[in-house]
């Protein structure tokens, strides 16, 4: 018997559908780039995680949760909320200026790191072409306060539409530094740890995922990272060059890889539940009071 659970967000949302597309690749290493310029959010992730030694698997362990949440049952979703939960409570950092050890789970932390993944995710996507309009936006991101109380926010303090999502980043503007932690993730994102042989893939592939993702940046990230800002124009033909291949893949293709949320999800709900932009909601529901 078909289990008919559509999980957190179902094929009706924004969520299910912006989340299909590969451009989603580029989006979640631009959001990597951006948390690290919060000092406290950056050595939370460097004190306390193996990224160094197990580059593909931080990656594909981050993808794979934000598949499970999206595609996954409603249980599949909770449990690995309350599996990330249970790690983040059990990890610390020290601020090496103040000597002040603070708690990863800190909702400030919290906050940026969610805002700032869903704001990449956002800009990546209408920037390379995805057809979401304002109401689409402001809908994506009420949806993924769901995915903020997952990780342990309350929903009420997080943004709730585009022009909220905005505002946040003019708040935490004076908290972000480039500190040397910052660096250290850029160098692993630009060139991650392979092995011999794989080292011509990350050349001709990740290399270009990385420095496109980079490009994207807002302009006070460059800045603060001490580069100039490459030309927006330039950036956005960059971008919708590499969507377009990306998008050229067939998506049965794109959805064996691992560990296949989709087309569990796709197995499980029935045909014409695949994620495609042509699905996007006419007038998307606010799914959070």
């Amino acid at each position: 018997m078909r289990d008919a659970d559509p999980g957190l967000f179902g094929p009706d949302s924004v969520t299910w559908q912006l989340h299909g597309d590969p451009v989603m690749w580029i989006a979640g290493v631009r959001a990597l780039y951006l948390q690290a310029l919060h000092p406290r959010a950056v050595r939370g992730v460097t004190q306390n995680s193996d990224f160094r030694r197990d580059a593909w698997g931080r990656l594909m362990r981050t993808a794979s949760f934000v598949g499970e949440i999206t595609y996954g049952t409603t249980l599949a979703a909770e449990r690995a909320g309350a599996r990330i939960r249970g790690i983040h409570r059990r990890l610390s950092a020290v601020d090496p200026d103040t000597g002040e050890r603070y708690g990863v789970d800190d909702p400030d932390l919290l906050l940026w790191v969610h805002c700032a993944e869903i704001a990449s995710y956002l800009h990546v996507a209408r920037r390379s072409g995805y057809p979401l309009t304002d109401a689409h936006a402001d809908a994506y991101v009420d949806e993924q306060r769901e995915a903020a109380r997952l990780v342990g926010l309350d929903p009420a303090d997080v943004p709730a539409d585009a022009d909220e999502l905005e505002r946040y980043f003019g708040k935490v503007l004076p908290e972000l530094a480039a500190a040397p932690e910052a660096f250290e993730v850029v160098r692993f994102l630009k060139a991650p740890p392979v092995p011999r042989l794989l080292l011509p893939a990350r050349i001709a592939l990740w290399q270009t995922v990385a420095d496109t993702a980079f490009a994207t940046l807002p302009e006070f990230a460059h800045e603060l990272y001490g580069r100039t800002p490459p030309s927006p124009a330039a950036t956005t033909r960059r971008l919708r060059t590499r969507a377009g291949l990306m998008r050229a893949i067939p998506a049965m293709v794109r959805w064996q890889l691992p560990p296949g949320h989709i087309l569990k999800a796709v197995g499980r709900l029935g045909p014409g539940t695949h994620p495609s932009p042509r699905r996007l909601p006419a007038a998307p529901a606010t799914v959070l009071p």
